[in-house]
């Protein structure tokens, strides 16, 4: 390819981009805005205009380009050139639009309007008769390919997942995890604004007779009170170490055994109809901070919510 030739390539690949930028966000907006306003039946006077005039522009971007592409040679074959070209480049278009609906970072605004012009040139290249050029268009789309269909939607997946961690992590005082009793796991963990619960149940499918409740909050007092007036059929006394132990008898003989304490800048309460108090105190000594694999653990399990 002559370096006439080649300038002349380039100038015709630099208007098909330069046209198409400026032109479809413009189509592209007021779609949106005519959608909007009158219904999905409205847009269809807007792309009966658009799509032909669409065309047009690209065939006149191509009238340069007569010594390049053969297709430009006549009108007739240009209009086909440009009807080909707006189809490919709009394929490009949607399938930017699909990754960026996924979340996959595409620049600024302004980075997101330039793009819009890379598919038609693009297809542009293709119709151009070179080895060369036609081997870069190929190169640029599978850039776009690899990017927008792998690339972009893993770097997207990443992007909320640290999203993710650093909500449940919002208030890390709150975020203490005791060992889970024999024969026991953790079944459900909510981090709320002002507080973080867990629920520890039977790791046996179906069984549920084991049950452990786990509440970690900012303290009410300086200290654990007993309530005022005393609850009815309740027992509740305060150690010299000041954690409270409320014992509620209910029907059937069955206690309700509730031990709460404070650990470090936290309230922690624990309550159970089926351990017992050693093994309430156990889960309260092994408390610690909820560590970033028990976290990973409980996300990848779906055992972890966002509370309210």
């Amino acid at each position: 390819m002559t370096s006439g030739r080649g300038a002349l390539t380039v100038l015709h690949l630099f208007l098909v981009w330069a046209t198409m930028a400026a032109a479809m966000p413009a189509l592209g907006f007021e779609l949106v805005v005519t959608a909007w306003g009158g219904g999905g039946g409205a847009v269809v006077p807007v792309l009966a205009f658009g799509v032909p005039l669409m065309v047009g522009l690209l065939a006149l971007a191509g009238i340069p380009a007569k010594s390049v592409v053969p297709l430009c040679g006549s009108v007739r074959g240009r209009l086909g050139w440009a009807a080909l070209v707006f189809v490919l480049g709009t394929l490009g278009v949607l399938a930017g639009l699909d990754a960026y609906g996924g979340h996959v970072d595409l620049g600024s605004a302004g980075t997101r309007v330039a793009l819009t012009g890379v598919p038609y040139a693009v297809a542009a290249a293709l119709c151009v008769p070179g080895r060369w050029v036609r081997l870069g268009a190929v190169a640029v789309l599978a850039a776009g390919v690899g990017y927008g269909g792998f690339i972009g939607p893993a770097q997207a997946r990443q992007h909320r997942h640290a999203a993710e961690i650093a909500r449940y992590r919002e208030h890390p005082e709150l975020l203490y995890l005791g060992a889970a009793p024999p024969g026991m796991r953790v079944s459900r963990a909510v981090v709320g604004p002002a507080y973080f619960s867990v629920e520890y149940h039977s790791v046996r499918e179906g069984y549920e007779l084991g049950y452990v409740g786990l509440v970690v909050r900012p303290p009410l007092t300086q200290t654990p009170r007993c309530p005022a007036p005393a609850e009815k059929d309740a027992t509740c006394t305060v150690d010299v170490h000041g954690e409270m132990r409320m014992i509620r008898r209910l029907p059937g003989g069955t206690r309700d055994i509730t031990l709460t304490r404070h650990h470090h800048d936290a309230e922690v309460e624990v309550t159970s109809q089926s351990l017992g108090e050693p093994g309430l105190r156990h889960l309260l000594n092994t408390l610690h901070p909820l560590s970033n694999t028990e976290l990973e653990t409980l996300m990848r399990e779906k055992a972890i919510v966002q509370g309210y």
